[in-house]
């Protein structure tokens, strides 16, 4: 199996949560290998830094500011990908929340809101790009970044609904794969897992406890180009192999 990323230079991907951890290492990585990325986040000025600093790269990055929780900004955004870049190829659903409580005396509306970037989100992005997909015959990509706690359950006390909501992730790439089979539909779709990744969902977040935040730092950790080049790894093989499930882990990972 020869490995290349040649077919989709010049194409047009979409990375939701685009403006840092790993959402920015796929959109740099994508550049570097000439692709037209559009970076979607609510806080957009962090991506057109971004772009500026990647200005003479292969390809080329675009920021949309779009809140992947409210349909209509989803909805806007691929429109103004269609009338300003072309055809949706690939989609990275990387946006995702945690929110740090728990189930038994949780906040409620912490838990809607987990569920609306990490689920209703990434569906809504979703059925926006097959629909640009489907239009053109484009035998495009969606990859969604789903975690090993879409897996499995740690032991990770305060995780709350945030490993329920990547488990729906890992049920919904698999059903988005058979839609597929039965429409005869050649876009792939797969769940890209990672362990931990520095992110502002771990070792960033300025929302966690004090005793979370240094037992996330005391743990091994993956960064976030090790995800870029896994992206690259999925995208990179031949049109008639497809990676359903490709999980990633730090060599000694606890969880």
């Amino acid at each position: 199996m020869v490995l290349s990323m040649d077919r989709w230079v010049g194409k047009v991907a979409v990375v939701t949560g685009a403006s840092s951890g790993i959402g920015a290492g796929i959109s740099e990585f994508l550049v570097d290998q000439g692709l037209i990325v559009v970076g979607l986040a609510r806080r957009s000025e962090l991506v057109e830094e971004l772009a500026k600093k990647l200005t003479g790269k292969k390809g080329q990055l675009h920021a949309v500011k779009a809140d992947v929780s409210n349909e209509e900004d989803v909805v806007k955004a691929f429109k103004w990908v269609e009338d300003n870049l072309g055809h949706v190829h690939i989609l990275i659903n990387n946006a995702g929340v945690a929110k740090e409580n728990f189930l038994c005396n949780g906040d409620a509306a912490d838990w809607k809101a987990t569920l609306d970037v990490n689920v209703l989100g990434l569906c809504i992005a979703t059925r926006e790009a097959v629909k640009s997909m489907t239009a053109n015959n484009i035998n495009g990509h969606i990859i969604h970044i789903n975690s090993v706690a879409g897996h499995k359950i740690p032991n990770f006390p305060g995780i709350n609904i945030y490993t329920a909501s990547k488990h729906a992730v890992t049920a919904l790439a698999e059903t988005l794969r058979q839609e597929f089979n039965h429409l005869g539909s050649k876009i792939k779709i797969t769940s890209l897992s990672p362990g931990l990744v520095v992110s502002e969902m771990t070792t960033l977040s300025t929302e966690f406890s004090e005793e979370r935040t240094a037992m996330l730092k005391s743990v091994p950790i993956l960064q976030p180009q090790d995800i870029a080049e896994a992206i690259g790894y999925v995208l990179s093989t031949p049109e008639n192999v497809q990676i359903y499930e490709l999980t990633i882990a730090p060599v000694g990972e606890r969880f």
